[in-house]
């Protein structure tokens, strides 16, 4: 039953956080006992948030909802950062809601027009799930020519776990992958019941099995800053800052833009890589996805 799916999810995640979790980290007295679980005991939760070891059973059983104070209290008790408390309640707040259907992304003209704008800064648009909506010629030569990619495809999670270029263009490629499950992971406590998304989720575990291994950690993050080291091909190694802005007419849509501090080799490199990308005549794009 569709209704019961984030009830599940929520009971898993509490089960992985607490599985991550000593006593000795949540201030519970060791003892020699061996312990047959992983991390804390379920009455070890409970005792912690003062609630009864029956009533954290059924929310980790996903037979039953937590109230606000509740997952207020559980959020604390398990150490969980600004993003993953956000996609607890995410969870919570989803299982009595039916999930509506959505009409395809298209680029919002705003950020269009921003992207048309840059022609020295590497940008791209990502909608729901992370498919890429549209991205500047910069984007195409600094990442890949998303052009290339069937619509249906064009997404950024399927791209970076499918593409073996990726593997190489990525310094940390386990690290910018990881990244991009956590976001996809935050992305399905919004929409649990998107066919596209347990279409796509479906296929990359099939595929992949650090993907598979990856979404069963139900880490989470949200798309904000950070910074990556490529290696790219025709420049060789760029460190950037990411950054990402989300449009206010569609807060399911996020532009994200790739900087280097003026005057770095970094910076040199990018504008090399634009005079290169010019000749190259790389398109850039604003189709939707």
């Amino acid at each position: 039953m569709t209704a019961n799916v984030p009830l599940n999810e929520l009971g898993e995640f509490l089960k992985k956080r607490r599985s991550e979790l000593s006593p000795r980290t949540v201030g519970l007295p060791e003892t020699d006992r061996p312990r047959r679980v992983e991390g804390l005991r379920r009455e070890e939760v409970a005792q912690l948030a003062s609630i009864s070891t029956d009533y954290y059973t059924r929310l980790e059983q996903g037979r039953m909802q937590a109230s606000a104070p509740v997952l207020d209290v559980l959020a604390r008790v398990l150490h969980l950062d600004d993003d993953e408390r956000g996609y607890l309640f995410q969870l919570a707040g989803k299982t009595t809601t039916r999930a509506r259907r959505r009409g395809r992304q298209k680029v919002q003209p705003q950020l269009q027009r921003v992207l048309d704008d840059l022609t020295a800064t590497p940008a791209i648009v990502q909608g729901r799930r992370g498919d890429i909506l549209a991205w500047n010629a910069l984007a195409a030569a600094l990442v890949t020519d998303f052009s290339r990619f069937a619509e249906r495809h064009r997404n950024y999670p399927r791209i970076i776990f499918t593409d073996p270029a990726m593997r190489t263009l990525y310094a940390d490629w386990e690290g910018s992958a990881h990244i991009a499950v956590a976001q996809l992971r935050m992305e399905a406590a919004k929409y649990p019941e998107d066919p596209r998304l347990i279409e796509l989720v479906g296929e990359l575990s099939l595929r992949d099995k650090q993907f598979a291994r990856w979404w069963g950690d139900h880490h989470v993050a949200a798309r904000t800053v950070g910074t990556k080291t490529l290696n790219h091909p025709v420049v060789g190694e760029l460190v950037l800052d990411w950054d990402t802005l989300t449009a206010n007419t569609d807060p399911d849509q996020h532009l994200t833009v790739w900087t280097a501090d003026p005057g770095s080799p970094t910076h040199e490199r990018l504008r090399i890589l634009a005079s290169w990308a010019a000749d190259q005549d790389l398109p850039a794009s604003s189709t939707v996805s």
